[in-house]
């Protein structure tokens, strides 16, 4: 990971910033109940000016309003300053809730309770590698000025803008049910059972909404509440490691040394598979635009990706942590019982306080407080990303207040659906999770590939580009969760699929897929080659 991160600096290192030749702004989807506007002043952007966080700071006390342009053209970079690093701060962070959410708990859970200790090192090269996909977005996002979905907007033509859109519609709404769901189970736990989950979807829904509306106030009083939110992940779940004493022998073992065998490979490909959200690509290349950058002065391009990548490395710093710890008390408490296979969840509180609940602070309700926060982080993260992918690919310029209704509405009618029904059936719960992470698995190349794609054009990228052994290193690094989720769906629809109707309709779909999936990849190697 690090070589690679450091690979994708040095292609950019040294080079003067040639002219960027902006793409040619194309017929938008056809006009509907929405208004579109093709004009380039009438754009929707991620962030208007007004909204943006100054970071420029002079390293001249002498004058405070100059900037650091001339140690840059002076072929040296200007001194690192903390305050900068806090002033950039954040984007990071929101980000790296997605390696926190609902459905990366459920799988940290089950691979300790299965597995052990024995999948830490997957853990550990999983977030890795979620990094470096993390830093090619920023990459994007400040050198463009224009996040993943805008530019696939001008990259693609009609057909496959629509398609990519319609991917990353559904990957944000099954992975927004699993977190509002998740929410709601956290709801539930710390209710004592008063509330049932349909109940816990309602307020998680209301509630995403009155945190939204911090970023009227600023966009940095929105990411002090992230910060409070994974302070609150990362105290309830490092209070509930130290509780329960894992072996910190068999942890550094299960980091450093890498195991695994045939009988936890849906765990490790659920491990593999929650780091790398295809909407967290789209969002981080929004949110890196809340700072104040001119993408075409080169000194300012170069800065922020210094301390991007330093926030970014530090904010997953977080996750990995909590993950970890959630991975290490399951492998503790249940590893080896015949409870292991059973776990989720929705009992997962339940099997803690069974096991560990001598205490004056119930662990049910701890588990309860960390699940809360990491559902409702989740949540508002996943309609933050929902309105950058629909005013991205649409242009759709609609009032905030709009999108993310239309956003939440995606998710949130089929989740009160579900949720009535689970409310008397537990075990159908783990079947809709199954589902989900297919959908999500699915959706993962239709992120990726646009994102190394668009990274490797000079037309988009200038002199910031990633050369030819970044471009192999993450293609690579892409290639990694793409076969491993297929061969986990081709084994899931062998044994789902029943009768000659359902071959032939999946037959059909499965062609569709592997079609368009071929053309994005032959069009990125063009761009390579």
């Amino acid at each position: 990971m690090a070589a690679a991160a450091a690979a994708a600096d040095a292609d950019a290192a040294g080079a003067g910033l040639g002219s960027r030749s902006a793409a040619e702004e194309r017929s938008l989807l056809h006009p509907s109940l929405f208004s579109a506007y093709s004009d380039e002043d009438l754009v929707e952007r991620a962030f208007e000016p007004a909204q943006k966080i100054v970071v420029s700071i002079s390293s001249d006390p002498d004058d405070p309003d100059a900037d650091d342009e001339h140690l840059y053209y002076g072929g040296h970079a200007p001194p690192f300053s903390w305050r900068k690093l806090w002033l950039f701060t954040g984007p990071g962070f929101l980000m790296s809730i997605a390696f926190l959410d609902p459905g990366n708990l459920e799988g940290d859970l089950q691979a300790g309770a299965t597995a052990g200790d024995t999948l830490l090192w997957l853990l550990f090269w999983a977030t890795a590698m979620g990094l470096l996909v993390q830093l090619l977005a920023a990459r994007l996002g400040v050198a463009t000025g224009k996040h993943l979905a805008e530019l696939c907007r001008d990259e693609y033509p009609d057909w496959a803008r629509r398609a990519l859109w319609l991917m990353a519609e559904v990957s944000m709404v099954s992975a927004d049910i699993q977190e509002v769901i998740g929410s709601a189970i956290a709801i539930k736990i710390l209710s004592n059972g008063f509330l049932p989950i349909w109940v816990g979807v309602v307020i998680t829904a209301l509630d995403c909404f009155f945190f939204l509306s911090l970023e009227n106030y600023g966009v940095r009083k929105l990411e002090a509440v992230f910060a409070v939110l994974i302070a609150t992940m990362a105290l309830s779940f490092a209070w509930m490691f130290f509780k329960t004493k894992p072996n910190g022998k068999d942890i550094i073992i299960g980091i450093l040394v890498p195991r695994l065998s045939s009988r936890v490979i849906s765990q490790a490909v659920g491990l593999v598979g929650c780091v790398i959200t295809p909407h967290n690509v789209f969002l981080h290349s929004a949110l890196v635009q809340s700072r104040k950058i001119d993408p075409h002065k080169e000194y300012q391009v170069r800065e922020a990706l210094r301390y991007y990548t330093i926030e970014s490395t530090m904010a997953l710093v977080v996750p990995f942590m909590i993950n970890l710890f959630v991975t290490t008390v399951f492998a503790k408490g249940f590893y080896g019982t015949k409870e292991a296979g059973n776990i989720g969840l929705e009992n997962a509180g339940h099997f803690l306080q069974e096991k560990f609940g001598e205490d004056f602070f119930p662990i049910l309700y701890i588990w309860g407080i960390g699940l809360l926060a990491a559902g409702t982080s989740s949540t508002i993260t996943g309609t933050y990303a929902g309105q950058f992918i629909m005013s991205g690919f649409l242009n759709w310029r609609l009032k905030k207040w709009i999108r993310a209704l239309i956003t939440r509405s995606f998710a949130i009618v089929p989740t009160i659906t579900v949720a009535v029904y689970f409310n008397t059936s537990d075990s159908a719960l783990d079947v809709l999770n199954e589902w989900l992470n297919v959908l999500q698995s699915i959706q993962i190349p239709f992120a990726l590939i646009p994102l190394i794609t668009l990274v490797s054009k000079e037309q988009v990228m200038g002199v910031f580009k990633i050369g030819p052994r970044t471009q192999i290193a993450t293609w690579a690094v892409a290639s990694v969760p793409i076969i491993i989720n297929g061969c986990l769906l081709l084994d899931f629809f062998s044994s789902e699929v029943k009768g000659l109707l359902s071959g032939l309709v999946l037959f059909a779909a499965v062609l569709a897929y592997v079609s368009f999936l071929l053309y994005l990849i032959f069009r990125g190697i063009a761009v390579f080659s």
